[in-house]
């Protein structure tokens, strides 16, 4: 009997591990084409058979997309700070108005407090690419308004980003406020804490874990949206982001493969590295503590 549990348990779990197995490189394989496509000569590239390994190593495609030549007029490091600018912009702010909302949703009571959750989970839940023809006439007419320039500039598109990433982050940081006891700010009350100590030793690296997790989510949405930057920005080049790039590499009767494949890789780094970042706040936002010992 305890045999056939064994046996069975092993079989269970082999099947597991070659099903997580499966799931890994059905994840993980798409990725590696792309940077393996980068690193092909052209001649592979476009060869009838493909192989799984490159037969031969080349940086040129890389080569090419940092150079800016296949691009007048513009190079590739234009479009990465112009990305940076507006992502990095977005997601700062996106993490600090949902911090503040989240800490009034959880731990205030208001009127329509209910309905304004409510009206965050319905906004989340409609695409961007149904509003965008509405979003671009009011950006227009609201910059002849104010004499702002919205449309054809990076800020409209910075705007857009920070509303766009603004009710789920709120929604998610607010679950983390309200799972923090609190006791632990009464108690750093009684002990003489202000708002602001509270707010800040106490509140903050608890909820660290979830603005995180939010940042992240606002950093990814911002740096690979293309269809706002392409319709706001319209003619301005100057101000192209880098996934609006990647259309140039799209000639009318070729395709640069090699150079898509580098650009689109070179894409992923700033992400990586973002996520490396914030994934380090996130683990001593968990270990981190408010009670005293």
């Amino acid at each position: 009997m305890n045999d056939r549990y064994r046996v069975r348990r092993i079989l269970g779990r082999t099947g597991m591990y070659a099903a997580a197995l499966a799931v890994l490189l059905f994840a993980v394989f798409p990725v590696y084409w792309v940077l393996a496509t980068a690193l092909r000569p052209t001649g592979e590239i476009f060869t009838r058979e493909p192989t799984l390994f490159p037969g031969e190593l080349t940086l040129e495609h890389f080569e090419r997309v940092l150079s800016g030549v296949l691009i007048p007029g513009t190079s590739f490091w234009s479009f990465l700070t112009n990305s940076l600018v507006v992502t990095v912009g977005s997601v700062t702010v996106a993490a600090l108005v949902s911090l503040l909302a989240a800490v009034a949703v959880a731990r205030f009571r208001f009127s329509l407090r209910g309905a304004f959750v409510l009206m965050l989970m319905v906004i989340q839940m409609v695409p961007v690419e149904a509003l965008i023809i509405s979003l671009f006439v009011n950006f227009f007419h609201l910059g002849r308004t104010l004499d702002v320039e919205l449309v054809n500039n990076l800020s409209g598109v910075f705007v857009v980003y920070v509303a766009v990433a603004l009710p789920i982050t709120i929604l998610m940081v607010r679950n983390f406020v309200a799972a923090v006891p609190r006791s632990l700010e009464e108690a750093a009350a009684i002990d003489g804490a202000n708002g602001w100590t509270v707010f800040w030793r106490i509140l903050m690296p608890l909820v660290a874990p979830g603005l995180g997790a939010a940042s992240i989510f606002a950093f990814i949405t911002a740096w690979n949206e293309f269809l706002v930057a392409f319709t706001f920005l319209q003619n301005n080049t100057g101000a192209y982001t880098l996934p609006i790039s990647l259309q140039y590499y799209f000639g009318a009767v070729s395709v640069e493969w090699g150079s898509v494949m580098a650009a689109s890789t070179l894409l992923t780094v700033p992400v990586m590295i973002f996520f490396l970042l914030v994934q380090r706040r996130m683990v001593s936002g968990l270990t981190m503590g408010a009670v005293k010992g």
